[in-house]
């Protein structure tokens, strides 16, 4: 909304084994939640979701250049 980011949808991620289930389940909550405080794509990551965080950052960096 503008220049405020007002919600991040998640609406695609790896689900495809138990692992992959258990790390986004704690990773992306955190990761919204980072991006959300700091109004940007500019996260610190989660310690152990390397490829969900690089996901989730390109993924929404890409989306905020597009708004």
């Amino acid at each position: 909304s503008g220049p405020t980011i007002t919600a991040i949808d998640v609406v695609e991620y790896p689900q495809s084994n138990d692992r992959d289930i258990a790390i986004n389940s704690e990773a992306l909550p955190m990761l919204v939640s980072q991006a959300m405080s700091v109004q940007s794509a500019a996260v610190d990551g989660v310690s152990g979701a390397t490829y969900t965080t690089t996901g989730f950052i390109q993924s929404l960096q890409s989306a905020l250049s597009k708004a």
